[in-house]
């Protein structure tokens, strides 16, 4: 009994969950830029991320609103 329920665990993991990255593995071996285009996505994101974050910090840094204390936690003083 205990046997069959893992194998089905497994059975799940392996063609359910992973279906996706074997269909990922297929597409790589017919066109590169058809497997990487979700990673192009995410990296266009994080660099839209990245140059918002620097905006705001060049926002508060202009109002002289950002504390660069040293000491932000008490164990460092």
């Amino acid at each position: 009994m205990w046997r069959s329920f893992f194998e089905a665990i497994g059975d799940f993991f392996a063609h359910v969950l992973m279906a996706p990255m074997n269909w990922l593995a297929d597409l790589e071996l017919l066109s590169w830029w058809g497997a990487n285009t979700i990673n192009w996505i995410f990296v266009i994101i994080c660099a839209i991320a990245f140059s918002y974050w620097l905006k705001q910090l060049r926002i508060f840094a202009k109002n002289n609103e950002d504390e660069q204390d040293t000491t932000a936690h008490s164990f460092l003083k």
